[in-house]
This record gives structure tokens, sequence and C-alpha cells, in this order.
């Protein structure tokens, strides 16, 4: 960065005047007055703007004519090496005062090589500073045309190495987090819409990289949009929080809706060149960590309903009446996993409930009082189906195809009934009814791992019927 304004500050050097106390026809440089550079003698017109120039410099930038004299030394030359634009300019080299002597004539060889040759040399060079400590320097010199085109002299921009290590760190780092980084980076303004975004956010997001620019969020997300821009919002006026933040959002595909997870951390963005800082927007991090999220909440879910089915067995297995351990059973089973349940046991031709959960309220299950009656089923209802296929069956309400009361009516369900799982009832090859577990309509639908489960729930509870059947002699 500096070298590249050292160059176009250069391209402004012109008089004719040696001002170094070279030979004519030494480099085009004018004379500035003492102000930054020291160089002695009557300022022409715009030498103190050429001065400021280069003492505003942030690189280290000194210039020689074509005898090697020190003609130009700005402020941040004296700040790195310690040497003042009056102890340097008027010298013939390095030597003696910023080189060692053992060093001189190779340093001052390849610096002035640069006169000679075509675009700018870069060299590193141990320098020393005018405490006798040594600093090690980056250079980048480029040789200066006289009026007649011939060489008349060299610049040098220079800078500590280890500075401009960390620059060139800092730039290869924001380079590879915005183009391959293995996690997402998208750059926002002030007004949250997206600046920058890296191939993973691209990706993540559902767009190209630059049809993705200056969208507003709302546009991306069918969901989670308010909580992405609460966040971003926080880390512009408040800073970085604390700990990275999981945020549930919902994308829209051309394969339909995907809900994902994504964890985030923010950075607030502030311009190193204004004096208070100047917020520029924030820079959002994430990494996609849906598969582990769902995973760690199936493992969640598995250890709890193992732990349920434990509890289960030692309650049942304290229980005189079968039918009781079978209810206890399903007491257990319930938990987290449906709002309902009901037991169908198959008398000849027909289904008759023998326990259920209440209807118009929660409550455990418990057997019909006064005996089984008869269900009313109609032909095609889900669990008559399920006795038929000696299989599972699920089925729920069509989203606004019809009230999830009216449907439930309809299968002499509770009226709050919007999903069905009905898993048959069989112990020793005999079916002995069906199972129906029923979820209200603010819960998810039933899915495969759900069936697993109700099938293992519906295997003991077939067992405890069937102990029921053969002591009460039927």
């Amino acid at each position: 960065m500096g070298a590249s304004r050292s160059g176009g500050a250069t391209d402004e050097l012109g008089p004719d005047e040696d001002p170094g106390g070279g030979t004519p026809g030494g480099p085009v440089f004018p004379d500035v007055p003492a102000p930054g550079t020291g160089v002695p003698g009557a300022a022409s017109d715009g030498s103190e703007l050429l001065a400021a120039l280069l003492d505003g410099m942030d690189a280290a930038l000194c210039a020689f004519d074509a005898d090697g004299t020190v003609t130009h030394w700005n402020r941040e030359a004296e700040r790195v090496l310690g040497w003042s634009a009056r102890e340097a300019v008027g010298r013939t080299g390095f030597a003696g005062w910023a080189v060692r002597r053992a060093d001189a004539d190779e340093v001052q060889a390849r610096l002035m090589s640069a006169m000679g040759a075509d675009g700018r040399q870069v060299h590193e060079f141990a320098l020393l500073r005018k405490d006798g400590g040594r600093v090690l320097v980056r250079t980048q010199s480029a040789g200066v045309r006289g009026a007649d085109g011939k060489p008349a002299g060299v610049y040098c921009a220079f800078g500590e190495v280890h500075a401009r290590i960390d620059l060139e760190r800092a730039i290869a780092l924001s380079e590879a987090l915005l183009e391959d980084a293995s996690w997402g980076v998208v750059l926002v303004d002030v007004d949250l819409r997206p600046t920058v975004v890296n191939a993973y956010a691209s990706r993540a997001l559902g767009g190209s990289r630059t049809t993705l620019l200056g969208r507003p969020l709302g546009e991306l997300l069918v969901q989670g949009a308010e909580e992405l821009e609460a966040a971003l919002h926080h880390a512009l006026a408040e800073g970085v929080p604390d700990a990275p933040a999981e945020l549930w959002v919902t994308l829209r595909t051309a394969e339909g809706e995907r809900r994902r997870c994504w964890r985030s951390g923010f950075l607030r963005l502030a311009s190193p060149l204004a004096e208070e800082p100047v917020p520029l927007g924030v820079g959002w991090m994430f990494q996609d960590v849906t598969a582990a999220k769902l995973a760690r909440q199936e493992a969640d879910r598995l250890r709890f309903r193992t732990n349920q089915l434990h509890r289960a067995a030692r309650t049942a297995c304290e229980c005189e009446d079968p039918m009781e351990a079978a209810t206890s059973l399903l007491d257990f089973a319930l938990a987290g996993f449906a709002d309902h349940v009901l037991v169908d046991l198959v008398a000849g031709e027909r289904l008759v409930r023998a326990a259920a959960t209440p209807f118009d309220a929660p409550g455990p299950c418990l057997p019909v009082s006064g005996g089984s009656v008869p269900v009313r089923y109609a032909p095609g209802h889900p669990a008559l189906q399920s006795v038929e296929r000696t299989g599972t069956v699920r089925t729920g309400a069509a989203a606004g195809a019809c009230r999830p009361d009216g449907w439930a009516t309809e299968r002499r369900w509770p009226e709050d009934a919007a999903h069905a799982l009905c898993a048959v009832l069989r112990s020793r090859g005999r079916t002995l009814g069906v199972l129906t577990f029923l979820r209200t309509a603010n819960r998810a639908a039933f899915e495969r791992q759900d069936t697993v489960y109700a099938e293992t729930v519906a295997a003991r509870v077939a067992g405890a019927v069937d102990l029921a059947t053969v002591t009460r002699g039927e």
C-alpha cells in the first residue's frame, strides 16, 4: 500500500536543479523547504504541497540522485530509522550511518541498480537506526527519469518487514475468507444489506455472489430474518456478542422451503483511517450446523424415550392387573410423544374401545368405564387399515383442506386431533387390536422415527393385553 503511494508521489517530482548538491542532470526533484525534508533553498511553486504529501505518506520514502546522494527523506523514514531529514539529506549513500560499512557497497549497488531497470525492484536489507539498533526493512525502488528521458536517480519506499508481513497476512486472510473459507462470510453495510458474500455464503443463501448484493435480508429468508437483523443491529450498536449465536432460518429454494440452523458470529467493522471509529457495517460469519443439531436432538429424544420405556417396564411389572400394566405403559409413552391415545381391541368383525385418554382435557389413559364399547369407524378408517395391513398407518389433516376438528370428528377422534399414528397390536401371531396416538395441530406430524417408537410401545402393550385375555379366560 505504502509503496504504491510513493510511486504516485514521485510522478510529481520535477525541477532541473540538484538540491542535494549533485551534478547537473541529477534526479528531477524540486527544492523542498525545511518542513519535512530539510532540503535547503527557496521553495518553488507547489513545493509545500509536495512536502506535505511526502510527510503524510504511510510508507518511509527516500530518494537518491544519479550519484547516490540522498535528496528526499520523509517523516515516516525518520520514525523507522530515527534519522531526521536534516541529518539524512545530502549524505552519499547509507554507508556508515544507516547501513554497516561491511554491507554498504552491496546495499548501494542493489538500490542504484533500479535506476537503469524497468519497473520496481524489491529487496530486503538490515538498516541501522540512529540509536544503533538494526531493523530489517523491505524496499521497493524504481528509477527516476530526467526531462531528457535519461536515468536521473532512484526513489526508494521502505517499511519494517514485520509490519509489511502483518499487512500482507491481513490482506491474505481477508482474501481467503472472502473466497474459499469453509464457513460463510457476509459483509453488510449499516443498512444491513449484503455488500460482499463469499462462495460458502452464496451457496447457503441460495443465490450467486452478485445477485445477493444489496438485497434486504427479508427477501432471502422466509423465516428468521427478524432475529438475524436484530443480531446485526446489536453488533452495530453494542459491539461483538459474547458468544456465537445459533439462528434457525427458513430458506426459499427451488425444491421448496428448507429449515437450517446457522451458528453465527458477528464483528463490527470500523474505518481505520478515521480519527474516531466510523461504522462501516458488520462482518457476519456463520456455519451450517443443521445436521449436528438434528443429530443432537434425535439423540436426546432417543435417550428420553429409552428412559421412559425403562420406567414404564418397572412400573408395569408391579401391576397385578395386566390391563392396568398396559395403561401404565401408555401413560409413560405419551410424555413428549402424543396428546391422546386410544386402545381398540378386535371383537369378532369389529373394534371395541377398551381404554383411552380423556377427549376434552389432558389426563391418564384409563379403561372405558362400564366395559368395552363398539367404535363406529367408517370403512377405510386408518385404524381399520392398520388392522387389515397388520402394520402402521400415519395420517393427518391436510393443511388448509379442512378444519382439524372437522377432520378429527369424522374419524371419531378428539376434536383437537390433527395428526394420527395407528400401530397394530399383535401377540403370539394374532392381531389383538390397534393402538392410536394423536397429536394436536400445534405439534409436528408423526415422522418415520416416531413409527419405530410407537411400534415398540405397541409390542409391549400387546403383551399385556394378551396376558389380560388369558387370565380372564377369553
